[in-house]
């Protein structure tokens, strides 16, 4: 089983509340918390569909067991920096993995933790469950690093998401949860991991 955590969510959204009112060519005040919503919203789903964080984050990976290989493959890059690699043995006692023993491979989309030369995962029994946690922060950055592609679908969403408020529009036609354009801008970069 592999669990993965926010614990640290973005701190701001990819594109500001005046982008969004542009791109709606709103300039009422009164949609501001609807609109913040939406961006929240949107910026969720550009991620779910991407398998990317977009905006500087914390995330904790939780492993039942050490792979079988020298690499933790961590989801949702890009990927900043590891934080820790912990593990909770049989005896329910949490040890920290020495940074000296591993590797951080930020480089490769998805990044990952990768055995130092001659290194091996502990050998000790680990409690059953999700022992293995690994934490690390993800993300372009701040909005003004996130690409533009990524900038674009949220306010596709967005928009989609203004003009449609229901699941049905009128006459009974059920509407697509990602507009055909944001989903094509999302498969250009799709991450296959």
């Amino acid at each position: 089983m592999v669990i993965l955590n926010v614990i640290t969510a973005p701190t701001e959204e990819p594109v500001s509340l005046p982008e969004i009112k542009d791109h709606l060519r709103i300039t009422s005040e009164e949609e501001h918390l609807l609109l913040n919503g939406y961006a929240l919203a949107a910026r969720q789903l550009v991620e779910m569909w991407s398998r990317r964080a977009l905006i500087t984050q914390t995330l904790e990976l939780a492993l039942e067991v050490w792979p079988s290989c020298d690499r933790i493959q961590l989801p949702s890059p890009p990927l900043q920096a590891v934080t820790w690699v912990k593990y909770v043995d049989s005896s329910g006692v949490t040890q920290t993995m020495s940074a000296a023993d591993y590797v951080v491979d930020t480089a490769s989309q998805p990044g990952g933790v990768i055995l130092g030369y001659g290194k091996s995962w502990p050998s000790a029994t680990l409690q059953p469950g999700p022992a293995i946690t690994v934490r690390y922060t993800a993300g372009y950055g701040t909005a003004s690093q996130v690409p533009a592609i990524y900038k674009q679908a949220i306010l596709l969403i967005i928009g989609h998401f203004y003009e449609n408020r229901e699941e049905v529009a009128p006459g009974n036609v059920r509407l697509q949860q990602i507009p055909l354009a944001a989903r094509m801008l999302l498969t250009i970069d799709r991450g296959a991991f």
